[in-house]
C-alpha cells in the first residue's frame, strides 16, 4: 500500500521522480554490501542520478552507490530488495532519479524486527538504544517506505526490520505519509515480529506499538460509511497524543483527552462508531454501559455502580503508571442519567450524585489518565454543563446525517455481500439511490435495503405451498425491490409528504393569473434559498380569506421545491398540547430543520397555533414570542431556511407585530367570475353554455368553497349521480346547481 500510495506522487513532475531508464539486474557484489539497504550501478551510470537516489520499479526509494564490479546499465539488488520489487537476477526494470520534496525527514519510525533465518528455541535481549544508534548510523538519510524490509547486522547478527509505520515531520498522525529519509532526529520504535524469540529491552514503549490492533483504518470493513471526517476528528483528538511515547506527551505538558461525546440525530451512527472504536483498540475490552443501568433503588448503590466501571483502571494505573492500557467506557443514551444538576424533581437527588459522581472520576482530585469515557446522546441540551467543559467530555463530534456520497458508502456497504454473492441485479444503481434518500439515516438506509431484500425473497415463496424448494440461485435484488423499499421506509427528517399532500386534496389547477403570479414569486423565494449567500432565512406570509387556497399554494411550493426537509406546522397536529410542549413542538422541527442543507417549514393558520379568540382578544403570547424569535433566528452556518406562513387575520398579526418580521407578504385574493370559470372547466362537469352562467354566481368566492359547491352539486336533486357526472356521463344541472347556492351562506 504504502509505494503505491506514494507512487502517483513520485512518478509526476516537480519533486519526485525523472525520466526511467531500463536497466538489468544483477545480484549485489558481496554479501557485506547486501547489508546496506543501497543499489550499485556502474560509476558511468551514476552520473545519471544527481541526488544518488533510485526510485526503483515505482516501489522503493534506494539510495545509490558507484561500485566497479557492477556492469553499464546494470543495477545490483540484495535478494530481499528483488523480492520486493518482484523481479529476479537477469530481467529489467525501471529505474528513476529520485528528487525528494522539502520536510521529507522522518518523525516516527515503527521496525518490526526479526531473524534473517528463523531460529527455533532462541531467546535473545536487544538494546534498543544500542539497537537505534547503530541503525541511524548505518541508514542515516536513506529513504524508508512504509512496508519495505532491510538486512541489516548487528553485533555479529543478521537481522531483517520492516517498516511498519513512518511518519514526516509536522504531519499529524491521524494523515500518515508512507515514506522519507531517517534522520538522527528520528524517534525509531522497535517491535519483535509475533514467535522470533526477540525481547526488545530499554525501550521506553510508545502507545502506538500496542494501541490499536490494525495498522490502518479501513472504515468500510467497519461498517462505518459517510463519517470518514468525523473519525478523522475523533482520532486526532483522543488518539493522535496517545500514539506517542508517554515521555513526547510529558515534555509537551498536556494530558490525554478523557472524554467524548457523541451526538446528533437518532439512527447516524454514534452507538456503531462508538462500537467499532472499541473493537480497534488491544488491550481491556470497552465497558458499554446503556444509561439506566447504572440506576438502583438503593441509598448509594447507583454511585458505586459508577465507581465500579473505573476500578479496573484505577487498578491498572496504580501498577502500571503511564505504560497502563487504555480502558473505554461507552455511555450509550447518557442523557438518561447526566442530566443538568437541579433539573430533576424526584426528591431523590440521585442523578445529581451519578454527575458528581462521573466528575470526580474524570477530573477530580485523583483524576485517571488512562480511561477515555464515550457518551452518546441525541439530547446534548439536556446534559449537565460541567460535564461539557474541557477535561471531561471535551470532544463534541457531531455525527449528522449523511451527505450524498456518505449515502452511497452505507448502501455499498450493505449491499457488498449480496454483490459478492450475484444476488444484486445489475440494474441497481446506488449513485441514483443514494440521489434519491436526502435526509435518511444510516439506520433508515439499512432498513430500506432489508425491505428491498424482503421484496425479492418474497418473491421466491409460494404462499399456496411453502414447502416447496426454494431456487437460491433465482434470487436477485432489483431496483424496484428499492423504490418500494423507499416508499416503505421514509425518513424521519424528510419532507411530510403525506401531510402537505392532505393540504391539497383537489390538487393545483389554474385558477387565474394572480394565484399564478404569487406561485411564481414563492418558487423565486425557493431559488433564493437554494443560491442565497447572505440570506439563510428567508420569511414569506401568505394572507387572504378562509379557503382562499393559502394552504394548498404553501403545500405546493414545498412539494415542487425537492427540498430533502419539509415540514408543516399546524394546530390540528397539537390539540390537547399544553402552551410549553407546543413551543417545545414548534422548537423541535426548526431544529430538526437546521440538520438539513436546504428546508422548508410551514406555519398553517398561524392564527389558531397562537390560540387566537377575537373575544377580548385573547392569545397565547408564550407561543408567539416563540414564533418571532424563530422566525429571525439565523440558521447554523451552511444551512438555509425557508419558512411560508399562512394566516386568514392579518389585523391580529399585525396588532400583536408579528406581520413584521416575515421577509415578504403576498395577498392570496378570491376567485374573480373569470377565474372560477376556469376552475370549472377544468372540473369539467358542466355544460359548456353553463359554465359562464355557473363562473357569474361564484364570483367573489374562495376556491375551498367552490369546490364543496362543485361537490354538493354533482350528488343530484335525488343523489346517486356524482360517479357518471365525474365519469362525464352526465353534466350537473343548473337550476339544482342554484339551489344549493342558495343554501350556502355567504359571509
Amino acid at each position: 500500500m504504502a509505494g503505491r500510495g506514494y507512487q502517483g506522487r513520485g512518478a509526476g513532475g516537480g519533486a519526485g521522480a525523472g525520466a526511467g531508464v531500463s536497466m538489468a539486474v544483477v545480484s549485489t557484489p558481496s554479501q557485506e554490501l547486501a547489508l546496506t539497504n543501497c543499489a550499485y550501478v556502474s560509476p558511468a551510470d551514476i552520473r545519471r542520478f544527481p541526488t544518488a537516489l533510485a526510485l526503483v520499479g515505482d516501489v522503493l526509494v534506494f539510495a545509490l552507490r558507484a561500485h566497479d564490479a557492477v556492469a553499464t546499465g546494470s543495477i545490483a539488488l540484495n535478494a530481499i530488495q528483488r523480492r520486493q520489487v518482484k523481479v529476479s537476477a537477469g530481467d529489467s526494470i525501471t529505474v528513476s532519479s529520485f528528487a525528494p520534496p522539502d520536510d521529507f525527514k522522518l518523525a516516527l519510525l515503527t521496525l518490526e524486527l526479526e531473524y534473517t533465518k528463523a531460529r527455533s528455541n532462541r531467546a535473545e535481549d536487544l538494546d534498543a538504544v544500542l539497537l537505534a544508534q547503530q541503525l541511524r548510523k548505518r541508514f542515516l538519510d536513506q529513504v524508508m517506505t512504509s512496508g519495505q524490509r532491510v538486512p541489516f547486522e548487528f553485533y555479529g547478527t543478521n537481522y531483517i526490520f520492516s517498516v511498519n509505520q513512518a511518519l514526516l515531520e509536522g504531519q499529524e498522525s491521524s494523515t500518515p505519509l508512507d515514506r522519507g529519509f531517517l534522520s538522527s532526529d528520528t524517534y525509531i520504535i522497535f517491535e519483535a515480529a509475533p514467535n522470533s524469540g526477540i525481547k526488545v529491552i530499554n525501550q521506553k514503549e510508545a502507545a502506538s506499538s500496542k494501541l490499536f490492533k490494525d495498522k490502518e483504518f479501513n472504515l468500510e470493513k467497519l461498517g462505518i460509511g459517510g463519517l470518514s471526517s468525523e473519525f478523522t476528528d475523533i482520532f486526532r483528538r483522543a488518539f493522535a497524543s496517545r500514539v506517542f511515547p508517554p515521555h513526547v506527551v510529558s515534555k509537551l505538558g498536556i494530558k490525554h483527552v478523557k472524554g467524548m461525546l457523541l451526538y446528533g440525530p437518532p439512527g447516524t451512527g454514534k452507538t456503531l462508531m462508538a462500537r467499532q472504536i472499541g473493537k480497534l483498540l488491544n488491550g481491556k475490552d470497552p465497558k458499554i454501559v446503556n444509561g439506566p443501568e447504572v440506576l438502583s433503588k438503593f441509598v448509594g448503590e447507583t454511585e458505586k455502580n459508577v465507581r465500579d466501571l473505573f476500578l479496573d483502571a484505577e487498578n491498572d494505573q496504580k501498577a502500571q503508571g503511564d505504560h497502563s492500557d487504555l480502558h473505554v467506557i461507552i455511555f450509550d443514551e447518557i442523557d438518561a442519567i447526566c442530566k443538568s444538576r437541579g433539573s430533576s424533581r424526584d426528591g431523590t437527588g440521585v442523578h445529581d450524585s451519578i454527575v458528581n459522581q462521573l466528575l470526580t472520576k474524570i477530573d477530580g482530585v485523583e483524576a485517571l489518565n488512562n480511561v477515555l469515557l464515550i457518551g452518546m446522546t441525541n439530547r446534548k441540551d439536556l446534559l449537565d454543563e460541567a460535564l461539557l467543559r474541557p477535561g471531561r467530555l471535551e470532544v463534541h463530534i457531531e455525527i449528522n446525517l449523511p451527505d450524498e456520497n456518505g449515502r452511497l458508502q452505507i448502501l455499498q456497504i450493505h449491499t457488498s455481500k449480496m454483490r459478492e454473492s450475484s444476488f444484486l441485479s445489475p440494474d441497481v444503481n446506488l449513485q441514483e439511490l443514494a440521489a434519491r434518500t436526502k435526509n435518511y439515516s444510516g439506520a433508515e438506509l439499512e432498513g430500506v435495503v432489508k425491505s428491498a431484500v424482503s421484496f425479492a425473497l418474497n418473491r421466491q415463496i409460494s404462499m399456496d405451498d411453502l414447502t416447496k424448494p426454494l431456487d437460491e440461485e433465482s434470487i436477485k435484488v432489483t431496483m424496484d425491490d428499492f423504490v418500494n423499499g423507499l416508499h416503505e421506509i421514509t425518513p424521519a427528517f424528510g419532507a411530510s409528504t403525506d401531510d402537505l399532500e392532505r393540504c391539497r386534496l383537489h390538487g393545483i389547477v389554474d385558477c387565474g393569473k394572480a394565484h399564478q403570479h404569487i406561485f411564481q414569486r414563492a418558487m423565486l423565494l425557493v431559488e433564493q434559498v437554494k443560491v442565497s449567500r447572505g440570506s439563510p432565512l428567508v420569511t414569506c406570509l401568505l394572507q387572504g380569506s378562509a379557503g382562499s387556497g393559502k394552504s394548498a399554494l404553501a403545500a405546493t411550493v414545498g412539494i415542487d421545491s425537492d427540498f430533502a426537509y419539509v415540514k408543516i406546522i399546524s394546530a390540528e397536529t397539537m390539540i390537547g398540547f399544553s402552551e410549553s410542549s407546543k413551543c417545545a413542538q414548534i422548537c423541535k422541527v426548526f431544529e430538526d430543520a437546521y440538520k438539513s442543507q436546504f428546508s422548508i417549514i410551514i406555519l398553517d393558520d398561524i392564527e389558531r397555533l397562537l390560540e387566537f379568540v377575537a373575544i377580548g382578544p385573547r392569545f397565547s403570547n408564550l407561543i408567539s414570542q416563540t414564533l418571532m424569535v424563530l422566525l429571525k433566528r439565523v440558521p447554523p452556518k451552511g444551512k438555509n431556511l425557508l419558512v411560508i406562513g399562512t394566516t386568514s387575520e392579518t389585523t391580529f398579526l399585525d396588532s400583536i407585530g408579528m406581520s413584521g418580521v416575515f421577509s415578504v407578504t403576498y395577498e392570496v385574493p378570491k376567485l374573480t367570475k373569470e377565474d372560477a370559470a376556469k376552475v370549472l372547466r377544468h372540473l369539467n362537469v358542466f355544460d359548456e353554455a353553463d359554465v359562464e352562467t355557473a363562473a357569474e354566481a361564484l364570483d367573489d368566492m374562495p376556491i375551498k368553497k367552490l369546490y364543496t359547491l362543485v361537490e354538493m352539486a354533482a350528488q343530484g336533486p335525488q343523489g346517486g349521480s356524482a360517479e357518471a357526472i365525474y365519469a362525464g356521463e352526465e353534466k350537473i344541472d343548473l337550476n339544482h346547481f342554484f339551489s344549493i347556492l342558495s343554501d350556502i351562506i355567504r359571509y
